[in-house]
């Protein structure tokens, strides 16, 4: 059953992922195109008026280059919406599109909108990485004042203290990441019905970075990418276990979400196919900032009134595999209801649309599985994390 304000998901798209690099399927296609290509689709497959969009909200997390200002609204105007849709973009890093999803629930929950568009974009091909701080001290003094020997480090390093302190081998780092590629190549045919065809690449309909024949004994080979010896002075328990093959891959992409209230998809004649139930997001160590997905966890379900065992499948962003597992040493959940169609080590990490790009998943595999509850978390830069319940309808 829903309440009249309930914020329902009517629908969730995403394009295929591509390589974040020259060459990549989608590394020809301008960041605000892939993201038009997105809101376009989703109107336009539940035969929704654009005009009766209240707002979109995207998050994109490097606004430099072709992704600076707005692309939101840039995305909307390319998208041919109606000059009167006004958009906004947000960042809460690695979570932005899945904050986007909050905002937009929020929003209709508290009757500021009824429709509502929550999505995201990323195009580290033609945006790289950290090319928005290039040249910029954008820390100020004051935080390297509170945080003495050294101040705050990159999630890469984090990534490496999170498999010291959890005592995390690279045997369980490699392993996990050949599973979720074997995950993600099995669902690749469950993940087309969600996918959008992108104009400027029509045949591109997979994601691009799946390889289901990698195996553990394959990724050992691979060499540690942050080997710092600074680091190493500052954390002596780092034994330098984080590599390519055990790491989110750099990838373009872009997914979107289409929000109402459920007293307005009725009045349209929608079938929502599922509800946002609860969300929270936290704060947490900054130094070891990728595991505030812990707190979140249990700061949605205290939320919710709900308990672990309330649900079904989980999402716990692949950033890096010591995130999911650690995450997994805390909860005590079973690996067969966590990343259940494989994660972002097979299938990327698209920044801003990451987050868009795991409640499309999770959606389709509550549906898929007939089950009643996903919960999907987000680790972000500077020790945050996003946690969203979703009941499947």
């Amino acid at each position: 059953m829903t309440s009249p304000r309930d914020a329902v998901v009517v629908d969730v798209l995403r394009t295929p992922v591509g390589k974040g690099k020259q060459g990549g399927a989608l590394a020809h296609v301008h960041p605000v195109h892939l993201l038009a290509d997105v809101l376009a689709e989703l109107v336009r497959r539940n035969d929704l008026d654009p005009a009766l969009v209240d707002d979109v909200i995207a998050g994109c997390v490097t606004k430099a280059g072709e992704q600076a200002v707005n692309p939101a609204r840039s995305a909307v105007l390319a998208a041919g919406f109606p000059l009167s849709v006004p958009a906004t973009t947000v960042d809460r890093q690695c979570g932005s599109s899945q904050q986007a999803v909050h905002f937009a629930a929020h929003a209709i929950r508290a009757g500021a909108a009824d429709v509502v568009i929550a999505c995201g974009v990323e195009s580290m091909s033609r945006v790289p990485m950290h090319s928005d701080t290039q040249g910029a001290d954008h820390l100020g003094s004051r935080i390297a004042e509170r945080f003495p020997g050294g101040g705050l480090i990159g999630q890469g390093l984090s990534a490496e203290l999170i498999c010291a302190r959890w005592g995390l081998s690279r045997e369980e780092l490699d392993e996990f990441s050949a599973e979720s590629h074997r995950r993600a190549a099995a669902a690749q045919p469950l993940f087309a019905p969600d996918f959008v065809s992108v104009a400027e690449a029509p045949d591109h309909g997979f994601d691009e970075t799946v390889r289901p024949a990698t195996t553990a004994e394959r990724l050992a080979g691979l060499r540690p990418s942050f080997v710092d010896e600074s680091a190493a002075r500052r954390f002596p328990e780092i034994d330098w276990k984080i590599t390519p093959g055990n790491s989110s891959p750099l990838t373009d992409g872009a997914a979107g979400v289409l929000l109402m209230s459920a007293e307005k998809a009725e009045a349209l004649g929608l079938a929502p196919r599922a509800r946002i139930h609860t969300t929270a997001v936290v704060g947490d160590d900054p130094i070891v900032m990728l595991m505030g997905v812990v707190p979140a966890t249990h700061a949605v379900l205290e939320r919710a009134g709900l308990g672990l065992d309330d649900i079904d499948l989980f999402e716990v962003n692949e950033a890096f595999a010591p995130v999911p597992l650690a995450w997994q040493r805390e909860t005590k959940v079973a690996h067969d209801r966590l990343n259940v169609h494989g994660g972002a080590i097979a299938l990327g990490h698209p920044l801003g649309a990451s987050g868009a790009r795991i409640l499309t998943t999770l959606v389709g595999a509550l549906e898929q599985r007939g089950a009643r509850f996903g919960l999907q978390t987000m680790c972000e830069w500077g020790g945050m994390a996003n946690a969203t319940i979703v009941e499947r309808l």
